[in-house]
């Protein structure tokens, strides 16, 4: 049996990957709901967030498998044990939390995607029904502070900063190839291939183009194309 960090360690990476894929699920709430689902211990079905089969419509990562097992559900304010369920079964633990991202697509649950913060998508959680629980988010909560689980979501914020500097840095280094590759001279043997161009309405803008560009539409035009 894996120790409760082993277990956050066997789940923080899969949260985290899905989390920078645009997944809407903060990898702290990722780990603290699987946590709290399980008791922190690893099933064979790699479903560790209490997914029950539901409305069984089949899904790219859940193939209709299925574990029946007992949990515990609060009805009407009333805690009851060894409920029978239903619960589905992946291949992979990933593939259980890509499933549950389909699930949260759903309008039900749209705070969950707009929460600004671990603590908000806790609370959507619970008021969204996904647990009957009516202690869920502050259990969710209790973990994501117990085990400093907003590690993790800072780390992914950092990430996705370099990474949209790294996009910046490779825009600005297209446009600076662009700029360098135009010419700011129309060449002479290019004139009447671009006069007829913009005559028959193939380009707006004749100035600037690079050397291909011109090159191009005189062949076209000795072709008598343009």
């Amino acid at each position: 049996m894996a120790t409760r960090q082993e277990f956050i360690e066997m789940i923080a990476p899969i949260a985290m990957k899905l989390r920078i894929e645009n997944s809407p699920i903060y990898p702290s709430v990722r780990i603290a709901q699987a946590i709290q689902e399980t008791g922190g211990n690893w099933n064979t079905w790699n479903n560790l967030v209490g997914y029950k089969v539901g409305n069984g419509v089949l899904t790219p990562f859940w193939q209709g498998d299925r574990v029946s097992t007992t949990t515990w559900e609060v009805i009407e304010g009333i805690s009851y044990d060894n409920v029978p369920g239903d619960f589905r079964a992946y291949s992979t633990i990933e593939a259980g939390f890509r499933d549950q991202d389909l699930l949260f697509g759903a309008p039900r649950y749209a705070s969950v995607r707009s929460a600004r913060s671990p603590g908000e998508q806790a609370k959507a959680l619970q008021s969204s029904g996904y647990a009957t629980d009516p202690s869920y988010a502050s259990k969710l909560n209790m973990i994501i502070q117990t085990y400093g689980l907003t590690h993790y979501d800072e780390e992914v914020a950092r990430m996705l900063e370099k990474l949209q500097e790294q996009i910046v840095e490779l825009q600005n280094r297209v446009s600076s190839l662009e700029e360098q590759a135009a010419m700011e001279v129309v060449p002479q043997w290019a004139k009447a291939a671009l006069d007829a161009a913009v005559q028959a309405s193939l380009i707006d803008i004749p100035e600037k183009g690079s050397y291909d560009f011109y090159r191009l539409l005189t062949v076209l035009h000795r072709k008598g194309i343009i």
